[in-house]
């Protein structure tokens, strides 16, 4: 199996259906339109990076949905592990599980530390569905959150400013 691009600005949203809360499907294209998305790959839910950015995003949340954002995790857990996740951290945001790793192949997001550890990458898509930026680090977690932000908020000036 031939190793996917990670997916940079200007690319499509691929076309990927997950498994959300109480196990329903969730077409990511289906999200795009009304919000700039920002999906964001993590390695394992409860471990300790992926603690600190979910909670960097749930701190955030309610700046990225004024901006006209919605946040979307995405991990190789199963649903259950989500929930518990989701409820033990008060995540207000969506996640999904990719337990096949189809949505981690779309994307092109790779695994890290010699292949051990799945990546850890955040996508701003906009309400066309082009990918606005990507931004792969495993160590620098803040700064999945940061950056992210900061692109939601410069689309949404830039939409606000057209007529």
């Amino acid at each position: 199996m031939a190793k996917n691009k990670l997916l940079k600005q200007g690319d499509v949203l691929p076309d990927v259906t997950l498994t959300g809360a109480g196990n329903q499907p969730v077409r990511l294209k289906d999200l795009v339109g009304q919000k700039v998305l920002v999906v964001y790959f993590y390695p394992r839910d409860d471990s300790p990076g992926c603690t600190v950015q979910a909670c960097g995003l749930r701190d955030q949340y309610e700046d990225f949905v004024a901006a006209g954002a919605e946040v979307v995790g995405i991990s190789g857990d199963s649903v259950a592990s989500h929930q518990g996740f989701a409820a033990k951290h008060r995540l207000p945001f969506v996640l999904l599980s990719d337990e096949k790793g189809q949505a981690r192949e779309a994307f092109g997001v790779g695994a890290s530390f010699l292949g051990m550890l799945p990546g850890r990458v955040t996508f701003v898509v906009d309400r066309q569905g082009i990918v606005q930026d990507s931004f792969e680090s495993q160590l620098r977690v803040g700064e999945h959150v940061r950056r992210a932000l900061e692109l939601v908020r410069s689309l949404a000036s830039k939409s606000a400013a057209s007529p």
